[in-house]
Formats: C-alpha cells, sequence, structure tokens
C-alpha cells in the first residue's frame, strides 16, 4: 500500500530480501500474461511489518484494515520508532483513513494523521465532503496548505493508494492516480514490472510483483505485492539512489 511512514505514509499508499535493491533485475523477466495475475481481494487483515532506516532496523509497523458496515472501510498504519535515530527521537507515527468501497474506486471519506516525537508533535485531520465537492485540512499546518480543495472521482489518500495499488496493478501495466492529502494534490505514475519475481523475507519466500513509481525524481517509492496477500509484502522508499524506508512484512492475519 504508498507510504512514507516517517514523513506522510504516502505508498506508501507500502519487499525483497536482505540487501536486495529496487532496481530491474540483471536477467530478463519472462513477460507474465495479466490473466494469470489474480488482485488481492479487499479483506479485513492486521499486519506486522519490521521497519529499517537507511539500513537499519528502526521499529515496527502495523497496517490494519476494518470492514466498519456496508461499504465503509477504515484502513490505518503505526510506526512505531524503537532503535537508533528513530528512538532517540521518540517518533511514532499513525494514519487513519476511512474510505468507502465502490468496487473499481476506494473514496476517501475523512483523514488523520498524528505524528508524536521528542520536541515536538503533531495532529491534522481532514475531510473529504463530496456533496460539497472539495476537500480540506485543520491542524498543524501551513495556512495554504488548509485552504478547500476540489475533489476529482477517483482522488486517493496516501493509504488508499496502497490499497488501490494492490487491487489495480497487473503485470506490465501503467497507472496513473491523483494524490489528495494533507492539503496537497500530486500525481502519481506507477508501473508494474512485466513479470514476478522470487522475493525473500526472513525465512519466507514469496513470487511478488514489484510495483514502482516512475514521476517521483530522486524519490522512489516501490512496492511488492504477492497472490494471496492483502498487503504488500514490502514497501521500499530511496531518495537519492539509497534506501531510506523500508518496510518488511513479518506476519499478517485475518482481522
Amino acid at each position: 500500500m504508498t507510504f512514507a511512514p516517517f514523513k506522510s505514509l504516502v505508498p506508501i499508499t507500502l519487499l525483497v530480501a536482505a540487501g536486495a535493491s529496487a532496481q530491474q533485475p540483471s536477467a530478463p523477466a519472462v513477460p507474465l500474461p495479466a490473466t494469470e495475475w489474480t488482485a488481492p481481494a479487499l479483506e479485513p487483515f492486521v499486519a506486522t511489518y519490521q521497519a529499517f532506516y537507511k539500513g537499519k532496523e528502526a521499529g515496527d509497523a502495523t497496517l490494519r484494515v476494518v470492514h466498519s458496515e456496508g461499504a465503509q472501510w477504515r484502513v490505518d498504519m503505526a510506526v512505531r520508532g524503537k532503535r537508533g535515530f528513530a528512538s532517540v527521537l521518540g517518533l511514532n507515527l499513525e494514519q487513519s483513513t476511512v474510505f468507502n468501497n465502490e468496487g473499481s474506486v476506494y473514496t476517501p471519506l475523512s483523514q488523520s494523521t498524528v505524528k508524536k516525537a521528542l520536541f515536538l508533535g503533531k495532529k491534522v485531520t481532514g475531510v473529504y465532503n463530496w456533496q460539497t465537492g472539495t476537500a480540506q485540512w485543520q491542524g498543524d499546518l501551513k495556512k495554504e496548505r488548509q485552504q478547500p480543495i476540489p475533489l476529482q472521482r477517483g482522488d486517493q489518500s496516501a493509504l488508499l493508494l496502497n490499497l488501490s495499488l494492490m487491487r489495480d496493478a497487473r503485470p506490465g501495466q501503467t497507472l496513473q492516480y491523483r494524490y489528495v492529502d494533507v492539503g496537497r494534490v500530486r500525481q502519481y505514475e506507477y508501473r508494474a514490472a512485466d513479470a514476478t519475481e522470487n522475493v525473500q523475507i526472513g525465512d519466507l519466500s514469496y513470487d511478488a510483483l514489484r510495483v514502482y513509481r516512475t514521476n517521483g525524481g530522486n524519490d522512489e517509492t516501490v512496492l511488492w505485492i504477492a497472490n494471496g496477500v492483502p498487503t504488500p509484502v514490502r514497501i521500499l522508499q530511496r531518495k537519492d539512489g539509497e534506501d531510506e524506508i523500508d518496510l518488511r512484512l513479518i506476519e499478517y492475519q485475518g482481522a
């Protein structure tokens, strides 16, 4: 799911073997027919990730999807810094998005971000008002980011973007989304690899599809999605060619 855990949990939005990179595989991949790829279904789950910051273990993260009632769902992400620099700062980040599942579109209804750290804290809440056609945030934000933003069908919050990538990605496909979160609007473009690849995480091995952002400039976002797993098995963010935030799936279970 595009997550930026220590920032705004963008697709993050949401793993290869330790030491592997987000670069294209050296050996040519055999294209996988889209008909042989089955997108993970949206279902309640709780997933636990091991969190790394610049190659060093920094803590853990929990991603949770809950079905409220009818078409309404909620996705939550909590990141806890426990080691190294993140531990010294006491960094903790929680994000949540309430949304409607409309089949081909996940429609955000509300969003919240709470960041706790030594000497600072931040709380921001936002509402996607589809009756007025605007989204607006309030809290610890600059004034210009508290202004109403006109909505478009298909707009995604950071956490929803990860779920949408899980649903939409097919081998070889290009995907485009409009990201509207915390008072900002951005266009995100992603591409799914032509074929799945072996992804080793701890003692487990996954046949996973790599999905990566193509218009992030020096900021790269990569997710690995495996058949039968409702959450990304790895979520990696790289900056200036170096791994920065890396979430690796430890376990998951139905909620």
